[in-house]
């Protein structure tokens, strides 16, 4: 097993000048350019469709549900609950729906 096997580090003193700074290096790869994003596989699917869902149950349906709370039943439910679980429910789904397995 030699050192370029591991796929790891490998120190090459070649790569290196007389005083101790690296050398430019032929075969490196981070002048190589980034992939276009158009490149990605990145469709408008069912993930794309479950977070507008959920945009439209954050800024549509919490808000006439607070609308249309009783005034008996409390105030403090309705005016706090009411758009804290949408709003964590569609951040939850925001950052579901972004990544990509």
């Amino acid at each position: 097993m030699n050192s370029s096997d591991e796929g790891g580090y490998v120190h090459d003193p070649a790569a290196f000048d007389g005083d101790g700074e690296r050398a430019d290096v032929a075969d490196d790869d981070s002048t190589a350019e980034p992939p276009h994003p158009e490149a990605a596989d990145r469709e408008f699917d069912w993930r794309g469709w479950t977070v507008v869902g959920m945009i439209v149950l954050t800024f549509i349906v919490a808000p006439a549900a607070i609308t249309f709370w009783p005034p008996d039943v409390g105030y403090r439910f309705a005016l706090l609950s009411l758009p804290l679980f949408p709003a964590v429910l569609l951040a939850l789904t925001a950052v579901w729906g972004t990544t990509r397995p």
